[in-house]
């Protein structure tokens, strides 16, 4: 398994989209406008690929909210998630980013807190989804 750090382009577009129509509109049922907002044209993006199949991926805007974080049913709980995050903390401090913010899915927070993050304002609700808003600063 191997990360990458790549453009919402006609390359790696097509394996964005599928992964993320796979678990955020035919999973969970989120409206594609919603998920398909506009900034993944000025995102940087991850990809993991394993056996050269693009199984999750993530994106982090300039200001250092990170969000789109989707894995493949089939690939969850092998690390990909990991994977996908460290690479994004790894930009943002290559940025210089001082910290790195979140809109986490509830069921999804101890995911979050595992790697190091912390709640940082009440629970909301976004897309019909209830979310925490949580950071890490680093260092």
């Amino acid at each position: 398994m191997r990360s990458l750090i790549v453009e919402f382009d006609k390359e790696y577009g097509p394996d964005i989209i599928h992964i993320r129509t796979a678990v955020f509109i035919d999973e969970q049922g989120i409206d594609s406008k919603l998920d398909f907002d506009g900034l993944d044209e000025v995102a940087t993006h991850v990809l993991v690929i394993a056996d050269d199949v693009s199984t999750g991926t993530g994106r982090i805007l300039k200001d250092g909210h990170i969000g789109r974080i989707a894995v493949l049913k089939y690939a969850r709980k092998e690390g990909v998630g990991a994977m996908v995050m460290d690479a994004l903390i790894t930009v943002a401090k290559e940025r210089g980013y001082k910290r790195v913010y979140l809109g986490s899915q509830l069921p999804a927070k101890s995911f979050y807190e595992k790697l190091g993050f912390k709640t940082c304002g009440e629970a909301f609700m976004d897309a019909g989804l209830q979310h925490v808003e949580m950071e890490m600063i680093l260092s």
